[in-house]
């Protein structure tokens, strides 16, 4: 019960942010909106170059598998941590002395720490397997961020002002976090330096991976900037941040839930084949959930574009926005599910390659779309979208390197359920409503029964015995 709640959770979250870049969008100008859009890939850049690798020495070796190791561990996270805020805090004051505005890049910085931190702490706590507390301080974190940037933008509708509500945001939720969490654990350790060497080398060709993996659309949004201009490039920005968020909260909320049994169970076994087993579930699970998320987006995407994105940015949003839905199924698997067996093995070369390989065709891609058709918004994310297919077939190479049993049959319910949506959609002139509703009930259809396959064939036996 406890990790549908923490499911539930990642919903929640996702629903809050669309509605937040929705309203912000509303309520700033279009060239401030792509600087606001700019700011966050880059504090979110920031972040993961910064305390990334910790995170990801979290999910590898917290709690650790020896009695006791938890609290050594947790020491060695905290004084991680802590190093690395110092360093994020000075390059935020060097950066002043090379043109960056002060409040922009003292703002910038502490978001960054902010955001590290909190996604460290949510880490932890998620396997601690304390998944009520988790839920609780995940759905609150995208609550209060949201009322501060909200707050921000209505006292005053621009950038700065937007940027420190959201400051505001996360110190007010880190304050919370303290409060409900406080007491939760009692037991101490000392510092461990080897800790912090061998959470040094895992974590940092695996935040290196991450790093790498969000330069892809920073780079996107620069060329998109370079080329349209930043008004022109308001509604392709906003297409790239709303329609990638639901699909990095929905494989989030999995690998919540099913990473840290994997990691358990390849730990203490190996290659057995209860792992087999375990992957392909796991694999099914991250894949049928991708092609359901996108087939929620194709439904809705017509009345969405028409109805709720600001006037201004209307066109451009209904250009990119297919496209952008079809590279975020690509880049959510390629950078979530293809690189797991190594992560499990510790094949750190695998890990950097497949994340630079996706950067670089999918930049590439979206250049060649501007060549070989138009500089538009539809012609540059087309491309973007092949070039993450083509990074989709390098990674099928790294999933194979560890065997597995796919369950195939929700999965090819799910792209049933996202075929209906694609095809209907394109007829949406002929008649608006009528293309939607054939969408939301054809796909809607193929996707409960893709839910009901999973039941049948994951988790009822689970029940059963």
């Amino acid at each position: 019960m406890a990790k549908i709640v923490a499911l539930a959770a990642y919903f929640y979250q996702a629903a809050v942010a669309f509605g937040l870049l929705i309203a912000v969008a509303h309520l700033l100008s279009p060239a401030d909106y792509a600087a606001y859009s700019l700011f966050i890939s880059i504090s979110q850049f920031t972040a993961i170059f910064c305390f990334e690798w910790i995170r990801f020495a979290c999910s590898r070796f917290y709690p650790g598998q020896a009695p006791g190791s938890e609290a050594a561990e947790r020491m060695a996270l905290t004084v991680e941590f802590a190093a690395c805020a110092v360093l994020c805090i000075l390059a935020a004051v060097v950066s002043i002395f090379f043109s960056v505005p002060s409040e922009i890049a003292l703002l910038g910085g502490f978001v960054a720490i902010f955001q590290g931190g909190s996604d460290l702490h949510l880490t932890m706590l998620r396997f601690r397997q304390e998944f009520r507390a988790f839920s609780r301080l995940q759905g609150s974190r995208a609550t209060i961020l949201a009322v501060g940037t909200l707050a921000g933008a209505a006292i005053s509708p621009s950038f700065t002002y937007t940027v420190a509500g959201l400051l505001a945001g996360y110190i007010a939720y880190t304050a919370l976090a303290v409060v409900l969490t406080r007491n939760s654990l009692r037991e101490a350790a000392g510092f461990q330096p080897p800790l912090v060497r061998k959470h040094f080398v895992y974590g940092s060709v695996a935040a290196g991976a991450s790093v790498v993996g969000l330069l892809a659309p920073l780079g996107v949004k620069s060329i998109l900037t370079a080329v349209l201009g930043a008004g022109g490039a308001a509604g392709a920005l906003l297409a790239l941040d709303l329609l990638q968020r639901p699909f990095v909260l929905i494989v989030s909320a999995l690998q919540a839930i099913q990473y840290p049994d994997v990691v358990a169970t390849y730990d203490r076994e190996g290659a057995t084949p209860v792992l087999r087993r375990q992957l392909g579930g796991y694999y099914s699970l991250l894949t049928g959930f991708t092609l359901m998320t996108a087939a929620g987006i194709f439904a809705l995407l017509q009345p969405v574009g028409h109805f709720v994105i600001a006037a201004g940015l209307r066109d451009g949003f209904l250009g990119a926005a297919p496209f952008v839905t079809g590279l975020s199924v690509c880049r959510a698997l390629t950078l979530n599910m293809l690189p797991t067996p190594a992560h499990l093995r510790h094949r750190l070369l695998s890990i950097f390659l497949l994340a630079v390989a996706d950067c670089v065709l999918l930049n590439v891609g979206v250049l060649a779309g501007g060549y070989l058709g138009a500089f538009t918004d539809g012609a540059l994310m087309a491309g973007g979208m092949v070039g993450a297919l083509i990074a989709v077939i390098v990674g099928v190479k790294v999933l194979m390197s560890l065997p597995f049993d796919f369950i195939w049959q929700p999965v090819v319910l799910s792209a049933a359920g996202l075929a209906i949506p694609v095809l209907v959609t394109a007829g949406f002139d002929y008649s608006l409503w009528a293309s939607v509703g054939a969408g939301i009930v054809g796909g809607a259809g193929f996707c409960l029964l893709g839910l009901y396959s999973y039941f049948v064939k994951m988790f009822r036996p689970r029940v059963l015995s």
